[in-house]
């Protein structure tokens, strides 16, 4: 990747937010690098993704790779130095979805564990601070640059078996505020996406899922669920170069559906 495209670095690629992210990104001029974790049968679907970014005349490089470890994550960043150059980078997109789904309290085995929490808050929270530090020590993003990363209602809100979920979302927020105090000198903005309940493969993981699902599309303006696809189109607008003023933000991208109340009971 040697010519002047820009590049989107997607953490999350494969599925939900980040495969909708990379050919969005892709459809609008930018090479894609994607960060994913899957076996053999999900590597399937990451070739139909690179297939789709091939048909938009960009080029990607994925990477089959832990993004929470730190050997993996410096040998992805070295390999995109070395490949693209400084500043090849303008998009970061942080669309990890792993995490433990179980009560904080509970009978033995069944109680959160410290090890499932920790995991939890540094895969989906804290990896944003520390792609970000690796970006910046390689001079792989510069003056322009625009990081999101993909948060929830569940942030501020309780749903059985979502604790630890919750928790990481509420830093992941926070710590894009942070990101946005200490980039702006540097001309990079930072923005949470909060995307109303969308159809993933993550959501499906949740208790009642299909249940969220029913509720949120009857109440949504729109009279249907968010599509990846809407959240996907609304990040590449939000990464022209006119949006400079706007960072710190939890964006909302969800057709309407955070503020709208609860249907009465028979409506």
């Amino acid at each position: 990747m040697t010519d002047s495209a820009p590049g989107a670095l997607i953490l999350g690629a494969s599925s939900g937010f980040g495969e909708a992210a990379a050919i969005a990104f892709a459809g609008a001029g930018y090479d894609i690098y994607g960060v994913h974790l899957d076996r053999r049968a999900g590597l399937v679907r990451v070739a139909e993704i690179e297939a789709c970014i091939a048909a938009s005349g960009r080029r990607s490089m994925f990477f089959n790779a832990n993004a929470a470890a730190a050997k993996k994550r410096d040998r992805v960043l070295d390999e995109i130095a070395d490949t693209a150059g400084a500043g090849s980078i303008r998009v970061l997109m942080h669309s990890l979805a792993f995490g433990t789904l179980r009560p904080f309290v509970g009978d033995g085995d069944t109680a959160m564990s410290p090890e499932q929490m920790n995991m939890t808050l540094d895969v989906m929270a804290h990896t944003l601070v520390y792609w970000t530090q690796g970006l910046l020590d390689r001079g792989l993003m510069r003056e322009g640059g625009r990081i999101f990363a993909m948060t929830s209602s569940g942030g501020d809100r309780v749903i059985p078996s979502y604790g630890a979920v919750s928790a990481a979302k509420a830093a992941l927020e926070s710590h894009c505020r942070q990101l946005a105090l200490e980039l702006a000198p540097r001309g990079i903005t930072v923005n949470a996406i909060r995307a109303g309940v969308t159809d993933t493969p993550a959501l499906r993981k949740i208790p009642g899922a299909e249940h969220m699902m029913a509720e949120a599309a009857a109440q949504n303006p729109h009279g249907r669920l968010g599509t990846t696809g809407d959240v996907a189109r609304c990040m590449v607008a939000l990464a022209d170069a006119e949006t400079a003023w706007m960072t710190g933000n939890t964006i909302r991208v969800d057709g309407g559906e955070d503020f709208v109340g609860s249907r009465p009971p028979g409506d």
